[in-house]
């Protein structure tokens, strides 16, 4: 495909026939690692809409011992129908393959109805503190430093304020140098105004979202004293007609403001660009994400944005219902993009599918960013009343071939990988610092799957871990760029994205079988510019703003 196609907005084409394998392997690491884990949706027989929407998981290292931990989402027992305690699960990284289940000590053995998962260092004091979204009373940890972590809930002032919320981002909007938090909100729901839906007339069943009215998302601004104050309406983000489940942060314009794009269930999705003076403007018609190339509202559930093609520009990528196959927005330039999935093969396979998690990253380190994306279905009934359509359904795995092609590979990497699942969350990282990156996966009342990828082409990683000082300590918002061999690539850090989920912070670019870059540019969050040069591959790097690289490990 020539480049003034792929710019322009030409299709993508989903390859098929005698192709390569995938040159890696995701092996179920879970038992082994340690991970015992089974979600509660609290599920009881009335069909109450919560119970079709969790869990989320994150990587977080919150310890500061440079390994990736877990945290698993779990929901509860209804009230009054209490029977089994459960909670959110810690697992610490033990360096060695395996993990340790350290909530109780870590003092996050809380119940609660937990969905949604985001991690961000709010005080800048170097260790990252946790944010859940609930269903009632949202919840925020402060990690003490020293292993655990203090409900500080009401003292930030996010008590009092009960809601369906969702997928959660931490992001400096007005680049303070303090991270603030973006929640959103789904749909006005309690078990007083469950509504009864029926698919035969008699049995009750899960209700669309249409039979509930919208709820805004909330925006709080990190006053820098350990307390927020909410600023949706001055922000230019109150909006009550919205039903969201997804968000991203990315820098739509390139002005090095965070912008935001939020996933809607059967309502348009939004994108707010930051204005740069405090508020946002909603641009998601004009900019061509708000609906399908035919016009129509989908159920947005996950999403992702990356720089897909190495062009600079970030794509955007949206899970949606069955029936409705994945966008894949691509970015044509003057703030323009087209849906690519609509008119190929790689929105045919995905037009049975009911999306959730997914996310960009570079699975087999050649330098082009792939796109995992999880399935399954919101009600078992399915199964009785489709036959095209199941409950627990297989990921797909698109590799990126280049030059506008995917490959969907997740039955080729082996070890049940693409297994039929009731699949939620998702996330990445490096478990095992080996350079290359491994997958998390959530379902539904179900377990969560640890998979380590085992890399076999030969390709190499550049890892870089960057440390605000004038930007807020972890850094999010910022931009990596690699110039190598004439060519470009592109990281943004941030919270978020997926699905009620979160990936690691720092950040991994394939790099083929290149032994060193010729430069890296890293643009702070702060407005600050750095340059490093002629840095070897298969290394981890610490970026201190204002003070240099060193290297981490071999």
């Amino acid at each position: 495909m020539r480049r003034r196609d792929f710019l322009l907005g030409a299709a993508p084409a989903l390859l098929r026939g005698n192709t390569p394998g995938p040159g890696f392997r995701f092996t179920d690491v879970t038992t082994r690692a340690g991970i015992r884990f089974h979600h509660n949706s609290g599920a009881f027989g009335q069909k109450y809409l919560p119970e079709t929407l969790g869990p989320g998981c994150a990587f977080l290292d919150y310890d500061g011992d440079g390994w990736q931990d877990i945290l698993l989402v779990n929901g509860m027992d209804w009230p009054g129908r209490a029977r089994n305690r459960s909670t959110p699960r810690l697992y610490r990284n033990n360096h060695d393959g395996t993990f340790t289940d350290v909530t109780r000590e870590a003092g996050l053995d809380v119940e609660m109805y937990g969905l949604g998962v985001a991690v961000g260092d709010y005080n800048n004091d170097g260790f990252p503190d946790i944010f859940f979204s609930c269903v009632g009373q949202n919840r925020l940890f402060r990690n003490s430093g020293r292993g655990g972590f203090r409900e500080v809930t009401a003292a930030a002032g996010l008590g009092n304020r009960e809601g369906f919320s969702s997928s959660a981002l931490w992001f400096d909007y007005d680049r303070d140098g303090l991270l603030d938090l973006f929640v959103c909100n789904y749909v006005k729901w309690s078990p007083a105004l469950d509504v009864r839906c029926s698919l035969d007339g008699k049995t009750k069943s899960y209700c669309t979202p249409e039979a509930y009215r919208g709820a805004t998302c909330w925006l709080f601004r990190n006053r820098g004293d350990g307390t927020f104050e909410e600023v949706t309406a001055q922000a230019g983000l109150f909006d009550s007609s919205s039903k969201s489940l997804g968000v991203t942060m990315f820098d739509y314009d390139l002005d090095g403001w965070p912008d935001l794009f939020v996933a809607n269930d059967t309502q348009p999705n939004k994108l707010y660009r930051n204005t740069g003076r405090g508020r946002f403007e909603e641009i998601g018609v004009r900019a061509g994400v708000a609906f399908s190339e035919d016009g129509k509202a989908r159920a947005g559930m996950g999403v992702d944005a990356a720089d897909l093609d190495n062009s600079g520009l970030p794509s955007l990528a949206v899970t949606n219902f069955a029936n409705e196959m994945l966008g894949l927005y691509h970015n044509i330039g003057n703030g323009i993009y087209v849906d690519w999935a609509a008119r190929t093969e790689l929105g045919l396979s995905t037009r049975r599918s009911l999306g959730f998690g997914c996310f960009f990253f570079d699975a087999d380190l050649d330098g082009r960013l792939d796109l995992l994306v999880v399935n399954g279905h919101i009600d078992e009934g399915v199964d009785r009343l489709r036959e095209d359509i199941r409950y627990a359904q297989p990921p797909h795995l698109f590799l990126n071939a280049g030059g506008g092609s995917f490959r969907d590979v997740a039955a080729e990497v082996g070890d049940g990988f693409a297994s039929p699942k009731v699949a939620r969350g998702a996330a990445f990282a490096d478990i095992d610092n080996d350079g290359d990156l491994d997958v998390l996966i959530t379902t539904n009342h179900g377990p969560a799957y640890l998979y380590r990828n085992d890399l076999r082409n030969g390709n190499r990683g550049i890892r870089f871990r960057l440390r605000g000082t004038r930007s807020n300590r972890d850094a999010i918002g910022a931009t990596v760029r690699l110039y190598a061999g004439g060519e470009r690539f592109s990281r943004l850090v941030r919270s978020g994205s997926s699905y009620l989920s979160q990936s690691e912070l720092p950040v991994t670019f394939g790099v083929g079988r290149r032994d060193q870059i010729e430069r890296a540019v890293i643009l702070w969050p702060s407005g600050r510019e750095e340059e490093y040069k002629n840095l070897r591959t298969g290394r981890r790097y610490l970026c201190v703003e204002g003070e240099g690289i060193r290297e981490e490990g071999a």
